[in-house]
């Protein structure tokens, strides 16, 4: 039995009962992250009656606070009403006062001249225009006596209802106000307790979402490992991937890239882990070159001569250099961590190029190493001398 073949039938027989027992883990997962959902959807929905509620709350405060305002208008409306009234009732009884001074005059002058004096008058021989004058005037007085103290028992009466109803109205705004104050009051509360379960449901909706957000992660992390090692139990290894020893050198240097094919050596040496074609780790994409992991800083061979086009840093490929073998093949090396060489500059093959690293983002340290012609990737391992 070969040595690889050995080591894959140890990896299959450890990885068929790790499978199961995270097939399981990973279903009771799933379980949890279902029944969190359920749970966060009815908190969510419990958010929504408290936010209702609150909603509700604050419409009635805001109610409340209107009529409160109302009211205050009204009674203010009735003290100023009241204070009219009770001016009205001072001028009125200053003019009452007056008019009660000139009536006493009058009804003393009627007593001292007694009750004949209109006839006193008449029997006086006294100029009748005169006489005609002074009885004008009595009767003017009387009406004005009549017309003044029927107004004064009418203002009077008038003050007395404004008085009563300015005093009902007053108690009656004053219980209102009192109740309305109340209510608002109890709906501050509840304004305050449906505030304080908000704050409550979003913190729990937070927690729940973090949680969920945790255990999708691991099944993720979980569902990849089961996938990989269905992969892995699916298919063997590979007897292609290889540890690469070689590297090239300026022997065929002068010849048409073309003609090389099946003459190249590897660009560095290290352990190559991927198949070209193959999907990559995680991804549905396939690699469109190799990749060789390699110690940091180990030297990067051109394959063969040519001339720089491409030296610089690109996303994903990290220090990227990209050489241009002549009618159309070229050769990119990525993932460096120093590129020696700059774009113009003049190669022969095995010279050294750049050097190994792990730039782009990639965890190991190694070199992405393609082969193109125009433009469109090839498997470089079919043009590798065996």
């Amino acid at each position: 039995m070969s040595l690889i073949r050995y080591f894959y039938l140890v990896a299959l027989l450890l990885a068929m009962p790790a499978a199961a027992s995270q097939q399981e883990e990973l279903a009771n997962l799933r379980k949890q992250i279902s029944s969190l959902q359920k749970d966060f959807e009815k908190t969510n929905e419990s958010r929504a009656g408290a936010a209702d509620a609150l909603r509700e709350s604050e419409r009635a405060i805001s109610n409340s606070n209107r009529r409160l305002n109302d009211l205050t208008q009204q009674q203010e409306a009735a003290s100023r009403a009241l204070t009219q009234a009770q001016k009205k009732t001072s001028e009125l009884s200053e003019e009452m006062q007056s008019q009660r001074s000139a009536l006493g005059e009058l009804f003393y002058q009627q007593y001292i001249g007694g009750q004949q004096a209109p006839i006193k008058i008449l029997i006086n021989n006294r100029n009748p225009s005169e006489i005609s004058r002074e009885i004008q005037y009595y009767k003017y007085i009387a009406r004005q006596r009549a017309k003044w103290i029927k107004t004064v028992k009418h203002n009077l009466n008038d003050l007395e209802i404004a008085k009563k109803e300015t005093a009902k109205r007053g108690k009656e705004i004053a219980d209102l106000q009192n109740t309305t104050r109340v209510q608002r009051d109890a709906l501050e509360k509840d304004k305050l307790a449906r505030k304080t379960m908000l704050v409550k449901i979003a913190q729990q909706l937070s927690n729940q979402r973090r949680e969920i957000d945790r255990l999708r992660r691991n099944e993720s992390r979980l569902s990849q490992l089961v996938t990989q090692i269905a992969k892995m139990l699916a298919h063997p290894p590979s007897n292609t991937l290889l540890r690469n020893n070689k590297l090239p050198d300026n022997h065929f240097d002068g010849k048409p890239f073309a003609e090389l094919k099946g003459k190249l050596a590897f660009p560095v040496k290290g352990q190559l882990t991927n198949r070209y074609g193959a999907n990559r780790p995680e991804s549905d994409l396939p690699w469109k070159g190799l990749f060789f992991s390699a110690a940091n800083n180990s030297p990067v061979k051109a394959v063969a001569a040519g001339r720089v086009v491409y030296a610089d840093w690109l996303r994903g490929f990290g220090n990227l250099l990209i050489v241009d073998h002549g009618n159309g093949y070229m050769s990119l090396y990525g993932n460096n961590e120093t590129l020696f060489k700059e774009v113009g500059d003049i190669i022969r093959g095995g010279d050294t190029v750049a050097s190994v690293g792990n730039s782009g983002g990639n965890e190991d340290s190694g070199l992405y190493f393609e082969l193109r012609h125009e433009g469109q990737p090839f498997d470089p391992s079919k043009w590798v001398a065996r």
